[in-house]
């Protein structure tokens, strides 16, 4: 499958230990809609392996997951 930019979106904002924890590797922002509060993870991620693992990260940080993009390869 190869190396491929992944964005994936939980509702509301994490808190500040799991964004320490994620940071380390990924880039995470909060966003803040009038709406709606989301927190917004996104990287390189090498294969399908560790799309997986991501998903149970996410799952095993009680997150809960909004939506998952494999982003375009440009940039």
């Amino acid at each position: 499958m190869g190396t491929a930019r992944y964005a994936f979106r939980v509702r509301g904002r994490a808190s500040d230990e799991v964004l320490a924890a994620l940071q380390e590797e990924l880039e995470v922002e909060v966003e803040v809609d009038p709406n709606r509060t989301s927190t917004a993870i996104r990287g390189w991620l090498p294969d399908q392996a560790a799309l997986y693992g991501m998903l149970t990260r996410i799952r095993l940080l009680g997150l809960e997951l909004l939506e998952v993009r494999r982003l375009p390869r440009s940039g």
